[in-house]
Protein backbone atom coordinates (compact mmCIF):
# COMPACT_ATOMS: atom_id res chain seq x y z
CA UNK A 1 0.00 0.00 0.00
CA UNK A 2 1.28 3.48 -0.84
CA UNK A 3 2.29 5.91 1.91
CA UNK A 4 -0.38 8.52 2.61
CA UNK A 5 0.08 12.18 1.75
CA UNK A 6 0.89 14.29 4.81
CA UNK A 7 -1.91 16.85 5.00
CA UNK A 8 -2.44 19.61 7.56
CA UNK A 9 -5.91 20.59 8.73
CA UNK A 10 -8.07 22.90 10.86
CA UNK A 11 -11.54 22.16 12.27
CA UNK A 12 -14.10 24.98 12.48
CA UNK A 13 -17.32 25.19 14.50
CA UNK A 14 -18.81 23.39 17.44
CA UNK A 15 -21.94 21.36 16.62
CA UNK A 16 -21.96 21.80 12.83
CA UNK A 17 -18.29 21.40 12.10
CA UNK A 18 -16.25 21.70 8.92
CA UNK A 19 -12.67 20.57 8.40
CA UNK A 20 -10.36 22.59 6.17
CA UNK A 21 -7.48 20.53 4.75
CA UNK A 22 -4.29 22.26 3.65
CA UNK A 23 -2.58 20.66 0.65
CA UNK A 24 1.01 21.20 -0.44
CA UNK A 25 1.60 21.29 -4.23
CA UNK A 26 0.82 17.84 -5.65
CA UNK A 27 -0.95 16.56 -2.52
CA UNK A 28 -4.40 14.97 -2.73
CA UNK A 29 -7.26 14.35 -0.31
CA UNK A 30 -10.09 11.89 -1.06
CA UNK A 31 -13.68 12.46 0.09
CA UNK A 32 -17.18 11.08 -0.16
CA UNK A 33 -19.18 12.57 -3.03
CA UNK A 34 -20.95 15.78 -2.01
CA UNK A 35 -18.86 16.40 1.13
CA UNK A 36 -16.91 19.41 -0.19
CA UNK A 37 -17.88 22.89 1.08
CA UNK A 38 -15.35 25.26 -0.49
CA UNK A 39 -11.91 25.20 -2.07
CA UNK A 40 -9.29 27.68 -3.17
CA UNK A 41 -8.27 28.31 -6.75
CA UNK A 42 -5.58 25.89 -7.89
CA UNK A 43 -7.28 22.76 -6.56
CA UNK A 44 -8.63 20.37 -9.19
CA UNK A 45 -11.15 17.65 -8.38
CA UNK A 46 -12.10 14.47 -10.15
CA UNK A 47 -14.51 11.63 -9.37
CA UNK A 48 -12.60 8.36 -9.52
CA UNK A 49 -13.57 4.75 -9.03
CA UNK A 50 -11.97 3.76 -5.75
CA UNK A 51 -9.70 5.48 -3.26
CA UNK A 52 -6.49 5.51 -5.30
CA UNK A 53 -4.52 3.66 -2.63
CA UNK A 54 -3.51 0.99 -5.14
CA UNK A 55 -2.71 2.95 -8.27
CA UNK A 56 -1.56 -0.11 -10.24
CA UNK A 57 -4.77 -2.08 -9.70
CA UNK A 58 -6.49 -2.98 -12.98
CA UNK A 59 -9.99 -2.02 -14.05
CA UNK A 60 -11.56 -5.28 -12.84
CA UNK A 61 -9.93 -4.92 -9.44
CA UNK A 62 -11.24 -1.36 -9.12
CA UNK A 63 -14.70 -2.47 -10.22
CA UNK A 64 -14.72 -5.25 -7.62
CA UNK A 65 -13.66 -2.93 -4.78
CA UNK A 66 -16.11 -0.20 -5.81
CA UNK A 67 -18.89 -2.74 -6.36
CA UNK A 68 -18.71 -3.84 -2.73
CA UNK A 69 -19.30 -0.22 -1.70
CA UNK A 70 -22.24 0.06 -4.10
CA UNK A 71 -23.89 -3.02 -2.57
CA UNK A 72 -24.10 -1.15 0.75
CA UNK A 73 -25.72 1.93 -0.75
CA UNK A 74 -22.47 3.92 -0.97
CA UNK A 75 -21.31 5.64 -4.15
CA UNK A 76 -19.07 3.79 -6.61
CA UNK A 77 -16.89 6.88 -6.75
CA UNK A 78 -14.80 8.96 -4.36
CA UNK A 79 -13.80 12.52 -5.25
CA UNK A 80 -10.06 13.26 -5.41
CA UNK A 81 -9.00 16.88 -4.70
CA UNK A 82 -5.44 17.68 -5.84
CA UNK A 83 -3.44 20.88 -5.37
CA UNK A 84 -2.12 21.74 -8.84
CA UNK A 85 -0.80 25.16 -7.82
CA UNK A 86 2.74 26.09 -6.75
CA UNK A 87 1.84 27.03 -3.16
CA UNK A 88 -0.35 25.69 -0.34
CA UNK A 89 -4.10 25.57 -1.00
CA UNK A 90 -7.09 24.67 1.17
CA UNK A 91 -10.28 22.65 0.64
CA UNK A 92 -13.04 22.18 3.23
CA UNK A 93 -15.50 19.37 3.95
CA UNK A 94 -18.45 18.88 6.30
CA UNK A 95 -20.95 16.19 7.26
CA UNK A 96 -24.53 16.14 5.91
CA UNK A 97 -26.06 16.38 9.41
CA UNK A 98 -25.19 18.09 12.76
CA UNK A 99 -22.39 16.55 14.74
CA UNK A 100 -18.65 16.43 15.27
CA UNK A 101 -15.68 15.68 13.03
CA UNK A 102 -13.05 13.36 14.51
CA UNK A 103 -9.49 13.69 13.16
CA UNK A 104 -7.72 10.32 13.33
CA UNK A 105 -3.96 9.90 12.90
CA UNK A 106 -4.02 6.42 11.39
CA UNK A 107 -0.32 5.81 12.07
CA UNK A 108 -0.85 6.45 15.79
CA UNK A 109 -3.57 3.78 16.10
CA UNK A 110 -1.82 1.06 14.13
CA UNK A 111 -3.06 1.99 10.65
CA UNK A 112 -6.46 0.31 10.98
CA UNK A 113 -9.90 1.68 11.93
CA UNK A 114 -13.39 0.15 11.69
CA UNK A 115 -16.28 2.63 11.48
CA UNK A 116 -19.97 2.88 10.65
CA UNK A 117 -20.52 2.68 6.89
CA UNK A 118 -21.57 6.35 6.61
CA UNK A 119 -19.02 7.78 9.07
CA UNK A 120 -16.15 8.34 6.60
CA UNK A 121 -15.80 11.98 5.50
CA UNK A 122 -12.35 12.42 3.91
CA UNK A 123 -8.73 11.26 4.19
CA UNK A 124 -5.26 11.76 2.79
CA UNK A 125 -4.60 10.01 -0.52
CA UNK A 126 -3.18 6.56 0.20
CA UNK A 127 -5.89 5.69 2.72
CA UNK A 128 -7.66 2.49 1.71
CA UNK A 129 -11.45 2.64 2.15
CA UNK A 130 -13.19 -0.73 2.04
CA UNK A 131 -16.24 -2.53 3.40
CA UNK A 132 -15.88 -4.88 6.36
CA UNK A 133 -18.90 -7.19 6.57
CA UNK A 134 -19.54 -8.54 10.03
CA UNK A 135 -18.95 -12.27 10.00
CA UNK A 136 -21.75 -13.21 12.38
CA UNK A 137 -25.16 -13.92 10.84
CA UNK A 138 -26.94 -12.56 13.92
CA UNK A 139 -25.44 -9.13 13.37
CA UNK A 140 -27.10 -8.92 9.98
CA UNK A 141 -30.59 -9.74 11.20
CA UNK A 142 -30.59 -7.98 14.54
CA UNK A 143 -27.79 -5.43 14.56
CA UNK A 144 -29.44 -2.69 12.52
CA UNK A 145 -26.78 -0.17 11.53
CA UNK A 146 -24.08 -2.43 12.89
CA UNK A 147 -24.27 -5.05 10.16
CA UNK A 148 -22.17 -3.21 7.57
CA UNK A 149 -18.98 -1.66 8.82
CA UNK A 150 -16.34 0.27 6.90
CA UNK A 151 -12.57 -0.34 7.16
CA UNK A 152 -9.98 2.43 6.84
CA UNK A 153 -6.32 1.52 6.42
CA UNK A 154 -3.34 3.83 6.08
CA UNK A 155 -0.68 5.88 7.85
CA UNK A 156 -2.02 9.42 7.33
CA UNK A 157 -4.87 11.60 8.55
CA UNK A 158 -8.47 10.43 8.17
CA UNK A 159 -11.61 12.32 9.21
CA UNK A 160 -14.85 10.70 10.31
CA UNK A 161 -18.07 12.36 11.46
CA UNK A 162 -20.74 11.48 13.97
CA UNK A 163 -24.03 12.84 15.34
CA UNK A 164 -24.43 14.70 18.61
CA UNK A 165 -21.66 14.58 21.19
CA UNK A 166 -18.61 12.34 20.76
CA UNK A 167 -17.28 10.24 23.62
CA UNK A 168 -13.95 8.44 23.30
CA UNK A 169 -13.40 5.42 25.54
CA UNK A 170 -10.21 3.38 26.01
CA UNK A 171 -10.82 -0.33 26.54
CA UNK A 172 -8.24 -2.35 28.49
CA UNK A 173 -9.91 -5.74 28.44
CA UNK A 174 -13.35 -4.45 29.51
CA UNK A 175 -16.64 -5.17 27.72
CA UNK A 176 -18.91 -2.33 26.65
CA UNK A 177 -22.59 -2.81 25.70
CA UNK A 178 -23.72 -0.25 23.10
CA UNK A 179 -26.74 0.46 20.94
CA UNK A 180 -25.44 -0.39 17.46
CA UNK A 181 -26.26 3.05 16.06
CA UNK A 182 -24.18 4.77 18.75
CA UNK A 183 -20.91 3.18 17.58
CA UNK A 184 -18.88 5.54 15.41
CA UNK A 185 -15.56 3.70 15.16
CA UNK A 186 -13.09 1.48 16.99
CA UNK A 187 -9.44 0.65 16.55
CA UNK A 188 -7.64 -2.61 15.94
CA UNK A 189 -7.69 -4.84 19.02
CA UNK A 190 -11.37 -4.26 19.76
CA UNK A 191 -13.72 -7.15 18.95
CA UNK A 192 -17.29 -6.44 17.81
CA UNK A 193 -20.24 -8.77 18.34
CA UNK A 194 -24.02 -8.79 18.81
CA UNK A 195 -25.38 -10.07 22.12
CA UNK A 196 -28.92 -10.78 23.27
CA UNK A 197 -30.03 -8.33 25.94
CA UNK A 198 -33.36 -8.57 27.74
CA UNK A 199 -36.45 -10.56 26.79
CA UNK A 200 -39.55 -10.15 24.68
CA UNK A 201 -41.01 -7.61 27.10
CA UNK A 202 -37.95 -5.40 26.58
CA UNK A 203 -38.28 -5.71 22.84
CA UNK A 204 -41.93 -4.70 22.64
CA UNK A 205 -42.25 -2.27 25.54
CA UNK A 206 -38.77 -1.05 26.39
CA UNK A 207 -37.82 0.40 23.05
CA UNK A 208 -34.29 -0.99 23.31
CA UNK A 209 -34.77 -4.15 21.24
CA UNK A 210 -33.49 -7.63 21.94
CA UNK A 211 -29.89 -7.14 20.83
CA UNK A 212 -27.01 -4.83 21.66
CA UNK A 213 -23.50 -4.57 20.26
CA UNK A 214 -20.64 -5.61 22.51
CA UNK A 215 -17.18 -4.11 22.19
CA UNK A 216 -14.39 -5.90 24.01
CA UNK A 217 -10.60 -5.90 23.96
CA UNK A 218 -7.82 -3.33 23.97
CA UNK A 219 -8.10 -0.13 21.95
CA UNK A 220 -10.04 3.09 21.35
CA UNK A 221 -13.80 3.31 20.86
CA UNK A 222 -15.65 6.41 19.56
CA UNK A 223 -19.34 6.71 20.49
CA UNK A 224 -22.01 9.20 19.36
CA UNK A 225 -24.93 10.46 21.44
CA UNK A 226 -27.31 11.03 18.52
CA UNK A 227 -27.15 8.55 15.62
CA UNK A 228 -28.63 10.04 12.47
CA UNK A 229 -30.95 7.03 12.12
CA UNK A 230 -32.48 7.80 15.53
CA UNK A 231 -33.03 11.44 14.58
CA UNK A 232 -34.51 10.47 11.21
CA UNK A 233 -36.90 7.95 12.78
CA UNK A 234 -38.22 10.60 15.19
CA UNK A 235 -38.71 13.16 12.40
CA UNK A 236 -40.53 10.65 10.18
CA UNK A 237 -42.79 9.49 13.04
CA UNK A 238 -43.89 13.11 13.61
CA UNK A 239 -44.33 14.03 9.94
CA UNK A 240 -48.03 13.98 8.96
CA UNK A 241 -47.13 13.53 5.28
CA UNK A 242 -45.38 10.27 6.21
CA UNK A 243 -48.28 8.98 8.27
CA UNK A 244 -47.02 10.39 11.56
CA UNK A 245 -48.90 12.64 13.95
CA UNK A 246 -48.24 16.19 15.05
CA UNK A 247 -47.42 16.35 18.76
CA UNK A 248 -48.47 19.97 19.12
CA UNK A 249 -44.93 21.35 19.41
CA UNK A 250 -43.81 24.34 17.38
CA UNK A 251 -44.73 27.97 16.95
CA UNK A 252 -48.04 29.66 16.26
CA UNK A 253 -46.83 30.32 12.71
CA UNK A 254 -46.25 26.60 12.28
CA UNK A 255 -49.84 25.92 13.39
CA UNK A 256 -51.21 28.54 11.00
CA UNK A 257 -49.22 27.00 8.19
CA UNK A 258 -50.77 23.59 8.89
CA UNK A 259 -54.27 25.13 8.93
CA UNK A 260 -53.68 26.78 5.56
CA UNK A 261 -52.42 23.48 4.16
CA UNK A 262 -55.57 21.79 5.38
CA UNK A 263 -53.80 19.71 8.09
Amino acid sequence: MMRCHEVDYEIFGDDMQAVEVELDPGETVIAEAGAMNWMEQGIAFEAKMGDGSEADKGLMGKLFSAGKRALTGESLFLTHFTNQAHDKKRVAFSAPYPGKIIPVDMAAIGGHLICQKDAFLCAALGTKVSIAFNRKLGAGFFGGEGFILQRLEGDGMAFIHAGGTIVKKELNGQRLMVDTGCIVAFSQGVEYDIQRAGGLKSMFFGGEGLFLATLEGHGSVYLQSLPFSRLADRIISHAPSAGGSSKGEGSVLGGLGRLMDGD
